[in-house]
């Protein structure tokens, strides 16, 4: 940390490009690991779109109400709270303060994640599920997909469940729904 400290100002720089960038919408910035409502006003100040996996639920809500997407992680759901002791991901999916769930390291999650939450009661499938389609296409910034919704990009994608795992089965992108022939054979 004392090394990184020494460096501290090419951080500043960096971000106060990237800064620039996100003004003109040629970047789309996150901040990651947001603990207090201070930090979310130092990354709204530096054009920050999207709060990922805040860690308290304080750091959440200042994000929710400076207009920022939320992104929580899947694997948090998936274990029942944070390995390293953050808040809880259903806890913030629960308060209505999660956009998207995402896995930076486990990329089956977020689907398991989705259906955890609905069959626990914490929000209702199609909430679930948009957890994992509208949501992270709006944390993305991609108005035209996310939702089954006409004039829209249509993406589906089969799921089976079983001994409580999803798996896809197959999946049917931008409409071709000639990909669905095969499906249930």
């Amino acid at each position: 940390m004392a090394e990184r400290d020494t460096r501290i100002g090419h951080r500043e720089v960096a971000l106060g490009r990237l800064a620039e960038l996100a003004a003109r919408g040629r970047a789309r910035l996150l901040a990651h690991d947001p603990v207090t409502a201070d930090e979310i006003d130092a990354a709204v100040a530096n054009g920050v779109a999207v709060a990922e996996f805040p860690t308290t639920p304080e750091a959440a809500r200042a994000a929710r109400e400076r207009g920022l997407r939320v992104v929580a992680g899947a694997p948090n759901v998936l274990r029942g709270g944070s390995h390293s002791g953050n808040v809880s991901a259903a806890e913030l999916v629960a308060a209505g303060l999660v956009d998207g769930l995402s896995s930076d390291y486990l990329p089956s999650t977020p689907l398991a994640a989705a259906l955890r939450l609905a069959s626990l009661g914490i929000v209702p499938l199609p909430r679930a599920v948009a957890l994992v389609t509208s949501g992270p296409a709006s944390v993305a910034g991609l108005a035209d997909r996310g939702a089954l919704v006409a004039g829209q990009r249509g993406d589906l994608a089969v799921v089976t469940v079983e001994r409580g795992w999803p798996t896809v089965r197959t999946t049917v992108t931008a409409g071709d729904s000639a990909l669905l022939a095969g499906v249930g054979q």
